[in-house]
């Protein structure tokens, strides 16, 4: 996909000035990594597995549907964590146990591991906001996020019913676009049957035990346990949505478009820079809550390099970048949250022709 980009020789060599600093002053193989990441793996698998487990206990019913919706926040934070990490091959040197973990974790949070990759490794990785190759940016219409989506009537109002949008996202993702995905394969003779048992028992696993289980053996009543598990998912999607969106689709960051021959009509590295954007990209208790997804600059251009170590290598990035007057998109959280409504409102409005 690179060769998809304009190559620009100024920018080639500031990439490879870049990866020169950082394999001198970043070490990413010794034992304090290695620590680190087990016992960031152990407290995220201990508070989801315990609040879990406090699903089963005799409680009041606004306690179950608190612990029903802080379990599925934390399960999603596991996935930021570990399941994205997974899919880029940097926890294991073996890629069959990257995969596995990956796998795991996904089929926990509800989606298809295998389509999901599909898209984000092979897709938007390569080519971030670029309306013909970026994947990510094939989502419903009711939402508009880029100059180059149709534009309709109701867009003016996106950024008001934004929020409500977003909260049914997961529960769409899961329950409709995944399936909807794998007729598409089906249909086109790319899914076999390993792939749809695949998505079979994923499904199976995760509606059982986070949907099934609880119905049978927590002290809840069925209506409840049944708006806990809306309720989860509502908050999973705007936590989810805003988060994704933000690292790519706020007021500063470009789309870049492409030519005739559909050629990107800028470098592979601008791309990845100037289309991504940075939330704390300093701080290691941001990076240790959203798993490196707020250095997304640092993860597109190095996706082979563990998120534990983003923040000392946005030092290094960020150093390089500014010393050739480059200034990366960079918003607080809630900053990117208010960016992103304001994008939103003036891609309400219709194009100028």
């Amino acid at each position: 996909m690179k060769a998809r980009h304009l190559q620009i020789e100024e920018d080639n060599n500031l990439f490879s000035l870049i990866q020169q600093r950082i394999q001198l002053e970043l070490d990413v193989k010794g034992f304090s990594f290695r620590f680190r990441l087990w016992v960031k793996f152990l407290f995220y698998l201990g508070l989801s597995a315990s609040l879990y487990a406090i699903l089963f206990w005799s409680m009041p019913s606004y306690l179950f549907l608190l612990c029903y919706v802080l379990f599925g926040w934390v399960m999603l934070l596991f996935a930021f964590n570990f399941a994205h990490d997974f899919s880029h091959n940097t926890v294991f040197k073996k890629s069959k146990w990257n995969n596995l973990g990956f796998i795991a974790i996904y089929t926990l949070v509800g989606a298809h591991a295998e389509a999901w990759r599909e898209r984000h490794v092979n897709s938007h990785h390569f080519a971030p906001n670029v309306m013909e190759y970026d994947t990510d940016l094939q989502i419903t219409g009711i939402i508009r996020v880029t100059p180059d989506m149709t534009y309709r009537w109701y867009h003016r109002y996106q950024f008001v019913y934004a929020c409500f949008a977003y909260s049914l996202y997961s529960f769409y993702w899961i329950f409709v676009k995944d399936v909807l995905m794998l007729i598409n394969k089906r249909h086109k003779g790319e899914a076999d049957w390993k792939y749809f048992m695949s998505f079979l028992l994923q499904k199976i696993v995760y509606v059982g035990y986070l949907l099934v289980v609880p119905l049978l053996f927590a002290e809840q009543s069925i209506a409840i346990v049944l708006l806990g598990f809306l309720l989860m998912h509502f908050v999973q999607s705007v936590f989810l949505l805003f988060t994704f969106f933000m690292t790519h689709h706020v007021l500063e960051t470009h789309y870049p478009c492409t030519d005739e021959k559909g050629i990107i009509q800028t470098s592979w590295l601008m791309n990845q820079i100037r289309s991504s954007n940075d939330m704390h990209p300093f701080s290691e208790v941001a990076n240790f809550v959203l798993g490196g997804f707020n250095n997304h600059i640092a993860h597109h251009l190095f996706p082979h390099i563990h998120h534990l170590h983003y923040p000392k290598l946005n030092k290094i990035l960020y150093r390089t970048l500014m010393e050739e007057g480059i200034i990366p998109n960079q918003t607080s959280y809630f900053g990117g949250v208010v960016s992103h409504l304001k994008l939103l409102r003036k891609l309400g409005f219709r194009p100028k022709v």
